[in-house]
Formats: C-alpha cells, structure tokens, sequence
C-alpha cells in the first residue's frame, strides 16, 4: 500500500493523496468531499449518517451492533491513533476490547485515520482492520461542518459513493433506516451460556448486545445465556431468575418478538432490566409511545440525573430514539433517569413490578464507574424473588 500522505487544502479539509477521491452525499443533497477508506467500494455505501463526540473507543464503537446500518462520523479528528488489536476472549469467553466480533457499522466518516497507531497492543492499523472486514469508509471530511450540518438539520439517509450522482441513486434505492429490523440482522443465531450460577441465572434477550453486558452480569455471579432475538417468553420456561433486554440498532416499534417477550415477562413478575434500545421496548409493551430524536445521543459524557437520589452521573450512550414522557400516564412506569441537557427520559421504572431500565450504558466507564449500581439495583431485584 503507497505511504499515506496529508496535507490541508485551503477550505481547510485534509487530504488523503494516495486514495482514491470519494463523497460523502446526503439526502438532503449536501456533499462532502473526501478520500477512500478502508476497503474500496464497488457500489456506493447507504446507511443513516450520525455522529459519535467520544476522543477514544472507536474499536467498541465501530463493533456495538447498535451501529449497525449506519454512517458513523466520529468528531474527534484523529482516529486510529492507538491501533487496533487482535480479537481475544476472557476466561469467561467474552470478547476483550471489541463489543462484538466483527465490524457492526455499515461506514465511518473521519477527519484523518492514523496510519502510524502507538500502542502496546496495537496489532493493525485502523485501514488495515476494515479492510480486512471489507468495511468502507471516507477520510478528509471536514467532521465539524457535517456534524454541525447534522445538528441543525437532524440525522438523515446518506451515502459513501465516488459521484454525486451514484450517491443520490443509490439512496432513492435503499430503504430508509427506520423501516428496516436491524435487530433481526445482528442478534445471535443460537444460545449461548456464560459464567457460574452463584446468585441466579439471567437470560438476555439479544436484539444487538454489548457483550460487556454479559460480563457485567457475570462479575455479579450470575450464569447469563444469551437467546436469540425472536425467542418467545413461553421457551423460556421457568429457567431463569430474570431477563435482560439488550441495546440493539433501529426503531424500537419494528421490535415485535421483544415487546411481546418483555410484557410476558413482567406480567409474570420476573425481574426485568432494559439496557438502551430495552428501555424503549419495555416502553412499548407496556402501552407507552417512543419518538425519533433530532441527532440523538451517542457520546461518552452524556450528564443524567437520578431521580431518586439527586445524584448527576456521567454516562455513555448511543441511540436515536427515547421514550415519550408524556405517554407514560396509565403504564405503571415512572420517570427514573432524565438527560439533564435535553430532560429526554433515561431511564424508567415500574411502580409495583420488578422491572427497571437505563438509556444510557451503565456497563460501559466513561465515568469510570458512574452508572455500574444500575447492575447491583438488578441484581437486587433477582434475590428477592428467589
């Protein structure tokens, strides 16, 4: 592969020499120009574009399959800096480093990748990875209009092409991002079982799961098995201690199979935790409303407040969609967590059934520790049942 080569331009772009040309179009018909990167497209790439504010954690970015049928556009203007490592399991077989095994973004948009990563453990550069997953992407892009640009008019279709033309082509024939069931794509296929039943056993639903969810559970001493999406409540049989709905991608009305399993679940009193995309599903199947945001949450210092006590956490979050607070007369859910930014819900919990749910990621550390008592607050509902 030639050297890769920077320089500014004078709009102030930075510019990938050795690369092939590329646009990044939306579909209210701005364009950006930029360089390839990562693996050479043969047709231009379609997703929703949206933007990440976080400085670090592109590898758990790029592999949350919450990303996946999405443009991601990282803010920050150096990506890559630190590498990419090689994929490795702890002793309990979940995935170190990466949130899952393989590249869940269908795109990224960056500034500059770095070519040249410092890091004990790096392994790749950040190219060299998604080519190697056949994972496209575009360089030079001025991040800060774009996401400026995404503020002011909210996320929306795009494409990754090397014209204009191919890119509006393309998107006209693409579906829109929130007529698709992403969840179905990126859940599991089959079960899986994780850690030792010290203090009960959990199932997670999975409708595109943060693996570092299940180690969260197994440090408490639970035996996690993690089911496949379309898992209905009746096969679960009375297994298990509670439930666990994961973060997933797309709009949690398309979530059939979930909303159906989480109000069985709670009808039937079994402790419930909603994570991001599980906290709207929780929502809908107890008769709430859920709408799209403007440009969502994703970012690692997202401030929301607990209700109950007061406190301002740090928090970690990517979605695109929240629950309507004022659909939730009639539900039995409460208000738990509110963003203190926008006052968009966080977090509910039910006024008389074990079942509570957090927007945001309380197994990821932007805090470092912030949000991790959302797992103990679960943990506690499990062992008063049993």
């Amino acid at each position: 592969m030639l050297n890769r080569i920077f320089c500014h331009n004078d709009e102030g772009f930075v510019s990938n020499l050795s690369s092939s040309r590329a646009k990044l179009v939306l579909d209210d018909g701005e364009s950006f120009d930029g360089f390839s990167l990562g693996s050479e497209f043969s047709s231009p790439v379609v997703g929703e574009v949206v933007f990440n504010t976080g400085m670090v954690g592109y590898p758990e970015a790029m592999t949350d399959p919450s990303y996946a049928g999405q443009l991601l556009c990282f803010t920050y203007p150096l990506i890559g800096n630190y590498g990419v490592r090689d994929y490795s399991f702890d002793q309990n077989g979940i995935c170190q480093g990466f949130e899952s095994t393989g590249i869940k973004t269908k795109g990224i948009i960056v500034s500059q990748a770095s070519e040249n990563p410092s890091h004990y453990g790096t392994k790749r550069t950040l190219n060299d990875w998604m080519q190697s997953e056949r994972i496209s992407g575009i360089e030079g892009v001025d991040t800060r209009e774009l996401t400026l640009h995404l503020r002011e008019k909210g996320v929306m279709m795009g494409a990754i092409s090397r014209t204009v033309e191919e890119g509006i082509s393309a998107m006209q024939a693409a579906s829109e991002y929130s007529e698709v069931d992403f969840c179905r794509l990126v859940s599991t296929r089959s079960l899986a079982t994780f850690g030792k039943n010290v203090c009960g056993r959990i199932t997670v639903l999975d409708c595109g799961l943060k693996m570092n969810i299940v180690r969260c559970l197994v440090r408490r001493g639970f035996e996690v098995t993690v089911l496949p999406y379309e898992t209905k409540f009746e096969e679960l049989g009375s297994a298990f201690d509670g439930v666990v709905i994961s973060n997933g991608p797309g709009d949690p009305k398309n979530c059939a199979p979930a909303i159906n399993l989480a109000r069985a679940a709670i009808e039937k009193d079994l402790p419930t935790l909603g994570i991001c995309l599980g906290t709207q599903i929780i929502a809908l199947s107890l008769g709430a409303d859920t709408f799209k945001l403007k440009y969502g949450h994703r970012g690692q210092n997202k401030p929301c407040i607990d209700l109950k006590t007061g406190h301002s956490l740090v928090t970690s979050q990517n979605h695109g969609y929240t629950v309507d607070e004022k659909s939730l007369k009639g539900t039995g859910l409460e208000p738990w967590f509110v963003n203190a930014d926008d006052k968009t819900i966080e977090g509910l919990t039910h006024v008389d059934k074990p079942c509570i749910s957090v927007q945001f990621h309380p197994e990821a550390s932007p805090g470092p520790v912030d949000a991790a008592y959302v797992f103990d607050i679960f943990k506690d509902l499990v062992l008063k049942r049993s």
